[in-house]
């Protein structure tokens, strides 16, 4: 029987090349989401911030073993305006949408989850690093690493729990060459960059709780103002 797993936003632009390159490599894909994702994916509508909305999906799901959980989605935007002016409702829906989802969609798999599976968090470089007036973004994405090495610990020896964090991803040909030269690679991440990473990290059987940061180097290079 083929490797099964289920992508959270399988629509987006990294979960779609997540679902794209799961399937090349022979895994049944379940897309939870509110619209459907790639072509060959089994699209389950779920809102992941609604505990009612994960539940029912489950049971549209209907599969007894899932072997790869992959916690991508989330409201995309990072950044809300100045804290002064951010309202409650609007800081939960972001921190719902990646934080609470990943919880929720957790707490569901892990009884269908046996030795050798895996869950992979999409985190992000902006864990660690910040813009003005992202806030709630950041603070979800760094909730996800806590999050990522808490279950690592919990849920070993049995599931290995892992995250990404991306750095600048686009499939936009009309970038920049100061864009590109941002990064110590020569170029801004594509969809697959982050699919390649979810792969290893689904066969990685040495590696948990890690946060392995795609990001063409960005991080770690210095960039001074002129």
């Amino acid at each position: 029987m083929g490797k099964r797993a289920i992508v959270t936003g399988g629509a987006g632009l990294i979960g779609a090349g997540t679902c794209a390159a799961l399937m090349d490599a022979g895994w049944e894909v379940a897309s939870f989401d509110l619209v459907e994702g790639p072509k060959g994916a089994r699209f389950v509508s779920c809102d992941v911030g609604s505990e009612a909305s994960v539940g029912a999906a489950f049971d549209t799901l209907g599969w007894d073993r899932v072997d790869l959980l992959v916690n991508n989605a989330g409201i995309a935007g990072p950044v809300t305006g100045s804290i002064t002016q951010l309202a409650l409702s609007d800081w939960q829906k972001i921190i719902d949408s990646h934080l609470t989802g990943a919880f929720l969609m957790t707490r569901a798999v892990v009884p269908l989850m046996g030795a050798g599976s895996a869950i992979v968090n999409m985190a992000s470089t902006r864990a660690f690093m910040s813009e003005p007036d992202t806030e709630a973004y950041a603070a979800s994405k760094g909730g996800l690493v806590a999050l990522t090495h808490a279950l690592a610990i919990s849920l070993g020896p049995d599931i290995r729990v892992n995250a990404i964090a991306p750095g600048w991803i686009s499939d936009k040909t009309d970038l920049r060459k100061e864009d590109h030269a941002q990064h110590p690679v020569g170029r801004v991440g594509e969809p697959q960059d982050i699919a390649q990473a979810v792969l290893y990290l689904a066969g990685a059987g040495f590696v948990t709780g890690q946060v392995l940061t795609v990001d063409g180097g960005m991080t770690r290079k210095m960039i001074y103002e002129n």
